[in-house]
């Protein structure tokens, strides 16, 4: 099979993927649990490319998401519930009925300054649309974080649910009070270790994490940001050491944990001071 312009390639390859004894054992195997992170993978990974003004490789991670609906496609059509045509016509349909400014018939036009409240509009009367849509027990009461996105990255959602509750009062007061949240939550994980229960142990760090995310909100602090801060500074002191390690003639693979960790103090001494120094 040779590599296409055509949408309709990836498709057949998808397909030749997907079919059963011929195709690929990983792929087969997936489900839409199993590749759904890899969909949150992949549109970070545009995110990345854009914030780099990277288009080289925005190219391939756009192609690497269209994959991925590509592939959710391909095991909805499997099931008979919808195919990759019925994705496309969805949105298009979409954007034509969000857009009667640009595609209505030359006396449905609006004003520019009316295209956010009817923008809001159509999503409203989408939104009621999909909920009458849904059998009547899967509809949820109505509630105070019900507007808070799903499909949002855990972190901006877990700040998002927190603010929204907090308008009702349902906040801690003082930082300190999060901080002892996040104790109270450390020693619930140290008792679950005791156990040696996976379950619970996802759960509590969970309740952990949540726990760190209320205390960056309450010291005005973005949650996101400040872990890519960490990242970033945990990238620059591995480098570090393996910098180190190769001036002696060693490797990563050769140094003990203690060597590792003596340098990486040396890192963040280093960082200390420069930090410390008087501007020039």
């Amino acid at each position: 099979m040779t590599p296409s312009r055509d949408i309709s390639r990836l498709i057949e390859i998808m397909a030749q993927l997907r079919t059963p004894v011929t195709g690929c054992p990983w792929d087969l195997e997936q489900n839409f649990e199993t590749i759904a992170p890899y969909t949150i993978e992949e549109a970070y990974e545009v995110a990345d490319a854009i914030a780099r003004k990277d288009l080289d490789d925005l190219r391939d991670e756009l192609g690497d998401l269209l994959l991925q609906v590509v592939y959710h496609a391909r095991m909805a059509e499997e099931e008979k519930a919808f195919d990759f045509g019925d994705v496309v016509e969805a949105i298009c349909r979409k954007m034509i009925r969000r857009h009667p400014h640009v595609f209505a018939d030359k006396n449905g036009n609006i004003a520019a300054g009316g295209v956010k409240s009817a923008w809001e509009r159509i999503k409203a009367e989408e939104k009621a649309e999909r909920a009458a849509r849904r059998p009547t027990e899967t509809i949820a009461a109505s509630s105070l974080l019900s507007n808070v996105k799903a499909g949002q990255p855990a972190l901006t959602r877990a700040m998002e649910l927190q603010r929204k509750a907090s308008t009702v009062g349902f906040d801690w007061n003082d930082p300190r009070a999060v901080l002892h949240k996040i104790r109270e939550e450390a020693d619930e994980i140290e008792a679950a270790l005791d156990h040696g229960d996976k379950a619970e142990l996802a759960a509590e760090t969970g309740d952990l994490l949540f726990a760190l995310v209320n205390l960056a909100r309450h010291v005005d602090a973005d949650p996101e940001m400040a872990l890519r801060g960490a990242n970033a500074k945990f990238e620059r002191r591995f480098a570090y050491i393996e910098r180190a390690l190769a001036c002696q003639g060693s490797s990563l693979d050769a140094a003990t944990l203690a060597q590792m960790d003596a340098l990486w103090n040396e890192a963040k001494a280093n960082e200390t001071r420069s930090s410390s120094r008087p501007s020039e």
